[in-house]
């Protein structure tokens, strides 16, 4: 008996949404089907829907208003999410009342009230949501969940984590619409639910306090006047300081960003080249964060958006050594044509510091693709998942690990108001713990093979 195609529909059709219909549209042709597409730019819409009629795969296309209309017409039994993350949950809470399951670019929404609704629908309508966090399927960041797992370095007591947005793709956040708190609750959510929610996942925990500052120290007026641009336009085209600022994107010059953006702007009249000095932006640039977890783990963290290279290291600290992760990502631009953030395999490393013996470097897990090779791997449990092998990691990301991603975030957004730490509890009182993998129960400081395993190490010195 031929297995029925799973049927999709997508609403929001901006670059982030091309790992999606590309792959329903390719590798994964033979059991999913893409329907029905919906967006609030016509021009953007019109071109997708050729694309897609190129790949022999017709859909019926709709204005972002005509979203309940598509819905009964098309049939999908999935929604992907991939508009504006202000306007996630209202797609989101839409498509499970209206009998689909969810799909949702992180994070998953912006701030407590729309958290709140997502969840509340969830359980009103018992429908699947999920989160796409790819950032746990990366290998090397699985092979950190595997290492944690084992009890390599016992409990885990503190985590020291730094990233580090270049000035490519850190830029580029404040080129666009993610430039305003009001669409994307700036970096802390926008960027750093990726991190929160591995913290969280890599230690099987969720936060309970979190203190925070943060402001914009780079990307303002000032910096401009510093880099001798005088009269710097609104957006990069026919911007007169093109020629000098280092910060200049060609939308015109490349393929991949003409066609999606430049082409459409009468549609809707969004730039997504504004300047990045530009004084109505109101995220920030520099942040740092305390967080302490129900496990009794603190993390220190840091996002800055300037720096000369991308990517991150990671600390974790426990009662029987320490792990230091450094990995370092691909430049790129969000929808230049690259693959974006891929493993630059020489900048990437492990090293494990056990008590009292020598430390030794692992060999990374392989990896390729997007997001340290995370996309490929994520794609397949996404949309194929009857034929992956079962996951012990627990990678899958629900309503339940969106929450607690982004109250991390939203927690911090709050501290750099007030100057004091801000309690998870009064922000989110009810809701469940993810369900992650369990971590090994508490261990000794040091066990009786460790003491010979050092017994013997220094006699074989001596």
């Amino acid at each position: 008996m031929r297995q029925m195609k799973k049927r999709f529909v997508q609403v929001g059709l901006g670059v982030r949404s091309e790992m999606y219909w590309q792959a329903i549209a390719g590798d994964f042709a033979d059991h999913c089907e893409l329907v029905g597409i919906c967006d609030n730019n016509a021009g953007r819409l019109a071109m997708r829907q050729q694309q897609l009629a190129d790949l022999a795969t017709p859909v019926s296309a709709y204005a972002a208003e005509d979203f309940d209309r598509m819905i009964a017409e098309c049939r999908p039994d999935t929604v992907i999410v991939t508009t504006r993350d202000c306007n996630h949950h209202h797609y989101i809470c839409r498509a499970m009342e209206l009998g689909c399951d969810a799909i949702t670019e992180k994070p998953m929404t912006t701030d407590v009230d729309k958290c709140r609704e997502i969840l509340r629908t969830q359980q009103t309508t018992g429908k699947v949501c999920t989160v796409t966090f790819n950032y746990r399927y990366a290998p090397p960041r699985t092979q950190l969940k595997e290492m944690l797992m084992s009890g390599l370095i016992g409990n885990i007591v503190s985590v020291d984590f730094h990233w580090m947005l270049n000035t490519s793709h850190g830029a580029d956040y404040f080129r666009r619409w993610h430039r305003n708190k009001e669409n994307s609750g700036g970096l802390m959510v926008h960027k750093a639910t990726h991190h929160f929610d591995l913290v969280n996942w890599w230690l099987s925990s969720v936060p309970e306090t979190v203190f925070a500052v943060g402001k914009r120290n780079f990307y303002r007026p000032e910096t401009a006047a510093q880099l001798g641009l005088e009269n710097p336009g609104e957006r990069c085209h026919a911007c007169p300081e093109s020629t000098k600022c280092p910060f200049f994107l060609d939308l015109a010059g490349n393929e991949g960003l003409r066609a999606t953006y430049l082409d459409h702007e009468a549609h809707d009249g969004y730039f997504r080249d504004r300047c990045v000095f530009s004084p109505e932006i109101d995220i920030e640039d520099t942040m740092n964060v305390v967080v302490n977890y129900r496990s009794g783990a603190t993390m220190s963290y840091s996002l800055n958006a300037f720096m000369p290279w991308e990517g991150f290291t990671v600390t974790f600290n426990g009662s029987r050594g320490r792990i230091e992760h450094l990995c370092q990502e691909s430049i790129y631009i969000n929808g230049d044509g690259q693959v974006p953030g891929e493993l630059v395999r020489e900048g990437t490393r492990t090293k494990v510091f056990p008590h009292f013996l020598p430390a030794y470097e692992v060999d990374i897990w392989e990896a390729q693709g997007g997001h340290g090779g995370a996309d490929p791997v994520m794609l397949k449990y996404i949309l194929d998942p009857s034929n992956q092998p079962e996951d012990k990691y627990l990678r899958a990301a629900d309503q339940c690990a969106g929450a607690w991603s982004i109250i991390t975030g939203i927690a911090a957004n709050q501290s750099f108001k007030t100057s004091s730490p801000v309690q998870i509890a009064d922000l989110l009182p009810d809701v469940a713990e993810p369900n992650y993998p369990p971590m090994p129960a508490p261990f000794e400081l040091i066990s009786a093979a460790d003491l010979a395993a050092i017994a013997t190490e220094r006699s074989t010195r001596a």
